[in-house]
């Protein structure tokens, strides 16, 4: 009785774990009419740029397969790259575009990544942007001293020196003062001289 209690032990044992071992899916064969998307260019690189510059860029691809391209999502490596899709499905033949823009008031070195998803056959693409922002350029603060030396002492002689200059200046208006005095006497002996004119022409008359 215990040699059968245990042989049926053992059976129960045996398909316990056969009915465990996971069931491996068949392997899917890919699609041989999937759509691949070809682009011109998968990365760009910005340069050196200025702060709040352009930071538009775009990724052109064109459908070299034999039915359409439908891009499923398109996501950045970070909030500051933003990708733009299309959301209509593009012909076989046709082209497209992926525009990116960064965050160009960031400043520093970047290097970005763009996930496209899509039914392609070389699905996900990924592309990438890189460049530099440069900080604008800071001028000195007009308050800022130059020197820490004073500069009290050179003040003073200045304006010492200033004030003879003004006394000369009054002395200038007297004199031309005087010299309109003096004309004065000069009118008075023109006066004489016509009263002298006039008793010659009455000796005549007689």
């Amino acid at each position: 009785m215990k040699k059968l209690f245990l042989a049926l032990t053992m059976m129960a044992t045996t398909f316990g774990v056969f009915a465990q071992e996971p069931v491996v899916p068949a392997a899917v064969a890919p699609d041989p009419n999937a759509p691949t998307m070809e682009f011109t260019k998968d990365a760009i690189d910005y340069g050196t740029i200025k702060q709040d510059a352009d930071g538009n860029r775009v990724f052109t691809f064109k459908n070299t397969g034999s039915t359409p391209i439908v891009i499923s999502e398109a996501h950045g490596s970070c909030g500051c790259t933003v990708p733009t899709y299309p959301k209509e499905p593009i012909m076989p033949g046709k082209t497209a575009e992926i525009k990116v823009h960064y965050d160009t008031h960031r400043v520093g070195p970047f290097s970005k990544s763009v996930t496209v998803n899509s039914n392609a056959k070389n699905s996900p693409v990924v592309l990438k942007i890189s460049g530099t922002v440069e900080a604008p350029a800071v001028a000195p603060s007009a308050t800022e001293p130059s020197s820490i030396i004073p500069t009290t002492a050179p003040a003073v002689t200045t304006a010492a020196t200033t004030t003879p200059v003004k006394a000369a200046t009054t002395t200038t208006k007297k004199t031309t003062t005087a010299v309109k005095k003096t004309t004065t006497p000069v009118k008075k002996t023109t006066s004489t001289a016509k009263k002298t004119t006039t008793t010659v022409k009455k000796t005549t008359t007689k």
